[in-house]
């Protein structure tokens, strides 16, 4: 390593050499292991350098490019080696054994005394390399990637990295000039990783592999077991070691006490760099808990959070999978945050992305020379839309590194939950491709099993590992047993894929329709609305107004809907309010909460300047936001809502054919029977005494909920006081109500 006078393990010396007596000239190296080692393509350096028993005593060798001259130090010995050019120095000292020893380095401007790195055993053990081979190596960081560590008594960081066609590997970073000629790594057997323990070094240091390719051509790469990694542009990875002291035991203890099936379940999905733009991981922990508490929510969404280089991406092309973005702070600073969520009793989710990865030349695109991470047939490794390439789910160690991800994140980060993104891509061989353009898989179809059995791997493996995890599909199709246990098999005698939960697609782009649609002409939309209770209880729904619904011309929700400013927010309420009663999960991005008009853009976030009482239109935005707060408190505290979210016994129509009049009525039940009445008025016009049938065993009714409520800026259409059902049959049960439904509004209705 070059000169580094300054860091930590080396000190430096003065006293002259002795100009190498009693040390005799080593065998010199013969060529073809000269020019591999100094080439960086020697698949074994600890073999050529280091201290060896030979005839006639101990040959030291040390390879130092910078170097005027070696001594070897220890008790009692003291002995110059002799120079062999190229930066390499070597002799034959008579000991019987290889003694402890360390190395005086002479530099032109400084004298360093440093252990010598090929002095130590492989710091990788056997168990190690054997769970690696198998691909079931469920805590894969910590053996690949960089681990700051004691090693044969002296502290440094162990360098590991799997890759299997390389003719060599060399570490580089500041500590040796980025130049890695005095840095190779050995190759630990047929496992294809690499190994080399580096003393001194430590956490904060910069670093990269360089690689020697089949071909011989040198290509230089960030660390894909990264835990830590340069602020984008740059992209060093970073030596990382974690002192956060966790304080959420309460919150992870009780978690998992209730499924999250039959748990409130609301969820705030948010873009961390632009939520307010230019704060850290720290400075987000005093402002997000608070106000995600305040609105009732329960858990956060955040987007990809793992390390990318264009923020433009919105971090769904990741290149750093064990390393949080260092734009916001450190990967402590964003355990921090997390801790602060869940000592609010908020929980997080994380989106993660095991779809896809981009081709930049120093990430995983073939990364050691040939297809590594990705099939090696280029067509069926090019992702036809984003311009990246998918990952060979079928190789065992592919798909090792994968499902070790998503357990990293829940056991280092303590992750509530994988919201994975893209899970349609992952499952079809002709996924966005022609014919022509896609192989069958091995029964003719277009499944791709290799996929199938990698998320059903991952899954069980996270739910194994990391009780009250929830994991997430973004699935767009009607794959059978999405949410399906793996190890139950569906009617077409295939194992679930695993997941908790499924975003429902299908619901958010039908009733995204409706309510686009000018009032006079949703009657003929109508079915689009109750299309979703066909098919609710044929997966574990999450129903989702994500990122994706509000950018790239799509305009914000408060823009979707028609009419005036009046009418929009209106809709906006109602909408709100009909979601929440809805079976399954709720997820809202943020901005959608206060009404933003403008379409999300990831330069500069929510337009919070809209909630700001020096603005005219402030109390519009606020209402819609107080209302907000109220859906989810109401909602909490309504098991009626979430207890029966996966029971089609949870949900009864009162009427789902009220097309003419924009009017959809449903009741929800708790396991103990009791009921919520919800009622949406998609229609600009009151409805006075609009009889619905109810249960007759319900003596009075109250109004808990209406979104026409003045402070939430509605017109004040309401239903004071008590609602008594009459002896009047209707929607074929024995009583009705009849209720004044509000123009553009939800109603909730609870026994008095």
């Amino acid at each position: 390593m070059a000169p580094a006078a300054s860091r930590p393990g080396r000190t430096a010396a003065a006293r002259p050499e002795d100009g190498g007596r009693g040390v005799r000239a080593a065998e010199p190296l013969c060529d073809e292991d000269r020019d591999r080692l100094l080439g960086g393509a020697h698949h074994d350096p600890h073999g050529l350098l280091g201290a060896h028993p030979v005839r006639g005593g101990v040959l030291f060798r040390v390879l130092r490019p910078y170097a005027t001259g070696v001594t070897v130090v220890g008790k009692g010995l003291r002995a110059a080696l002799r120079p062999e050019g190229d930066g390499l120095f070597a002799g034959v000292l008579p000991l019987r054994a290889v003694p402890d020893y360390a190395l005086q380095i002479t530099y032109p401007d400084t004298t360093l005394t440093v252990p010598d790195p090929y002095h130590f055993l492989p710091a990788l053990g056997e168990l190690d390399l054997h769970l690696l081979s198998e691909g079931r190596h469920e805590q894969l960081w910590r053996a690949l990637g960089a681990r700051v560590m004691e090693h044969q008594g002296e502290t440094g960081t162990r360098f590991t990295l799997w890759a299997p066609n390389a003719l060599g590997v060399q570490v580089v970073g500041d500590f040796n000039l980025w130049d890695g000629t005095a840095c190779a790594m050995r190759s630990l057997g047929s496992s294809g990783v690499w190994e080399l323990f580096l003393p001194g070094i430590g956490a904060g240091e910069l670093y990269k592999f360089k690689i020697t390719r089949p071909d011989g051509t040198p290509t230089v790469r960030a660390d894909p077991m990264a835990r830590r990694a340069e602020c984008p542009p740059a992209n060093a990875s970073v030596v990382d070691e974690s002192d956060h002291a966790w304080q959420d035991a309460d919150w992870l203890a009780r978690r998992g006490a209730r499924s999250v099936h039959e748990a409130p379940f609301s969820v705030y999905e948010v873009h961390l760099p632009s939520w307010r733009p230019g704060l850290t991981y720290r400075q987000l922990a005093t402002q997000l808990p608070s106000y995600v508490k305040d609105l009732g929510f329960t858990h956060v969404e955040l987007m990809p959070v793992a390390e990318h280089p264009f923020g433009g991406s919105w971090g769904y092309q990741v290149t750093g999978f064990f390393a949080p973005t260092a734009r916001m702070g450190t990967p402590d600073d964003f355990r921090f945050l997390i801790d602060a969520l869940h000592r609010a009793g908020i929980g997080v989710l994380m989106d993660w992305v095991p779809a896809h990865f981009p081709r930049d030349d120093w990430a995983l695109a073939e990364f050691d020379g040939r297809p590594l991470y990705e099939p090696a047939d280029a067509s069926r490794a090019a992702h036809p839309d984003w311009g990246t390439l998918e990952f060979d789910y079928g190789r065992t160690e592919v798909r090792n590194f994968l499902v070790a991800n998503a357990v990293y994140w829940c056991e280092e980060f303590h992750i509530d939950g994988l919201r994975v993104d893209a899970v349609a891509s992952m499952l079809y061989l002709d996924y966005s491709r022609t014919d022509g353009e896609w192989t069958p898989n091995e029964h003719g179809g277009r499944e791709n099993l290799d996929a199938v059995a990698f998320l059903q791997e991952m899954n069980a493996t996270v739910y194994r590992r990391c009780p009250g995890v929830v994991t997430i599909a973004e699935e767009s199709t009607a794959w059978d047993g999405v949410t399906r246990a793996t190890h139950h098999k569906g009617p077409g005698g295939v194992g679930g894929l695993g997941f908790g939960l499924k975003w429902n697609m299908g619901w958010m782009h039908d009733s995204l329709v409706y309510v686009s649609k000018e009032p006079v002409h949703r009657k003929y939309h109508h079915g689009e609305m109750t299309f979703s209770m066909i098919y609710a209880y044929s997966e574990n729904y999450v129903l989702p107004i994500s990122h994706d619904e509000v950018v790239h011309g799509k305009r914000s929700l408060v823009s979707k809907m028609p009419g005036d400013w009046w009418q929009q927010r209106a809709t906006h309420r109602a909408y709100l309010g009909y979601m929440w009663a809805h079976p399954g999960k709720q997820l809202l991005f943020m901005g959608q909460e206060f009404a933003q008009g403008a379409e999300w853009a990831e330069s500069h976030g929510p337009d919070w300047w809209l909630l700001d009482p020096s603005y005219a239109a402030e109390p519009d935005h606020r209402g819609v936001r107080d209302l907000v707060r109220d859906l989810n408190q109401r909602y909490g505290d309504t098991p009626a809502l979430w207890e029966r979210d996966t029971d089609p016994a949870g949900f009864s129509w009162i009427d789902a054919h009220a097309g003419d009049d924009n009017v959809f009525a449903f009741l929800r039940f708790a396991t103990d029977g009791s009921p919520l009445l919800a009622v949406s008025n998609f229609s600009p016009v009151v409805r006075h005494a609009y009889r619905l049938g109810v249960p007759d065993d319900v003596p009075a009714w109250r109004e808990v909920l209406n979104t026409d409520t003045p402070c939430y800026g509605g017109s004040g259409v309401a239903n004071p006081g008590l609602l008594t059902p009459e002896p009047v049959p209707w929607h074929g049960r024995a009583a009705s109500l009849t209720p004044a439904l509000p123009p553009l509004a939800t109603l909730w209705l609870r026994p008095a």
